[in-house]
């Protein structure tokens, strides 16, 4: 890794979706690393959530808005005067997707037009990093991992607004950002880590069946995922926001992922986190479900080679992470601590 964690103290930085499972741990990677935070979005959307669990709105500006009120979003910028912007901010989940498809196309494409809008009109905004997702990839269920270049699409209507995201920021840059480089797209899939409790989500799911005392029924047991900690991919997110702010041309996307030794089964994954939780009851569900791929992964090679960004944790290590993250909480740790030193165990490896 490249990352210059000296870069980010007092850095002016704006996050949208900080309530989110992943807006909440940049916003305490960012925090440990001094950078004064203003974050925009809706309430969290789950009970618990990390974000009130953590207490993160004692460490940053917390603005409970929409991302597709425009007008605070400029108001927000006028005022705090953000030097990079992470576009966090999403309807993230695909099934929710299914039952409200106008919900998501208008947060996920409006909302990252309202961003970049955001990004033309303020010069003192030096790098802004819209994340988007593995699934805006036309899903071809092939053998080798998407690369940057391949042919974006979805079959279902979070992955098609994650392409509409990539094609937005993509007409930006073209138009507007071409000759100061200030924009990039990310993309990342199937993070895992502490305190994500989202619906339809393996690891949520895994924890809230323990909690509960109840079996766990798993849907799509031999789909196979690129699992990583959350922590990985945020490392590349900065690293490309610093290198924006020092204005180099590193414009366009770029894929986040694990290694190949990281491309799992559901099965896999529940398998290992039974021989940590011996308590996990779990059974293979018998329903039909909507489409979900069976096979998706990301290609990394130009994030090694044009960013020196590399993957520091294992399956095993990642999973092994998030298992103690919940543990933690069910026996009532002071959880903003723990998440901080789970941070500073991945920096300093």
């Amino acid at each position: 890794m490249t990352l210059k964690t000296n870069f980010w103290k007092n850095k002016k930085v704006l996050i949208t979706g900080h309530t989110g499972f992943k807006g909440s741990w940049l916003t305490m990677l960012l925090n440990e690393l001094g950078s004064e935070i203003v974050g925009v979005s809706l309430e969290p959307n789950t009970t618990p959530s990390i974000f009130q669990t953590n207490k993160l709105d004692t460490v940053c500006k917390s603005n409970i808005s929409n991302i597709k009120d425009y007008n605070n979003l400029h108001s927000l910028v006028s005022e705090h005067r953000p030097e990079v912007i992470f576009h966090m901010a999403a309807q993230s989940i695909v099934k929710e997707s299914y039952k409200d498809p106008v919900n998501t196309f208008e947060t996920n494409v409006i909302g990252s037009v309202n961003i970049c809008e955001i990004v033309r009109t303020f010069d003192y905004i030096k790098a802004f990093v819209n994340v988007t997702s593995d699934k805006c990839y036309k899903n071809l269920e092939k053998n080798t991992g998407y690369k940057e270049t391949d042919e974006l699409g979805g079959h279902d209507a979070y992955s098609a607004s994650k392409a509409c995201s990539e094609i937005v920021t993509s007409a930006y840059i073209s138009s507007f950002f071409k000759e100061i480089p200030r924009a990039v797209t990310a993309r990342a899939g199937n993070v895992i880590g502490g305190g994500d409790w989202s619906n339809y989500r393996l690891i949520p799911d895994i924890f809230r069946s323990i909690i509960s005392n109840k079996q766990l029924l798993i849907r799509y047991p031999d789909s196979v995922r690129p699992w990583q900690h959350v922590l990985e991919p945020l490392i590349g997110y900065m690293e490309l926001a610093e290198r924006l702010y020092s204005v180099e041309n590193v414009q366009g996307s770029w894929n986040f992922g694990p290694n190949e030794t990281s491309h799992k089964t559901v099965r896999d994954v529940v398998e290992y986190m039974k021989i940590e939780l011996p308590e996990l009851n779990y059974d293979i569900s018998r329903e039909k479900f909507d489409h979900e791929a069976g096979l998706l992964y990301l290609d990394i090679t130009k994030s090694r080679r044009d960013l020196d960004w590399i993957p520091k944790w294992s399956f095993e290590k990642s999973l092994t992470a998030t298992v103690e993250w919940y543990k933690a909480y069910m026996n009532n740790k002071d959880m903003l601590e723990f998440s901080k030193k789970q941070i500073h165990e991945y920096l300093d490896e």
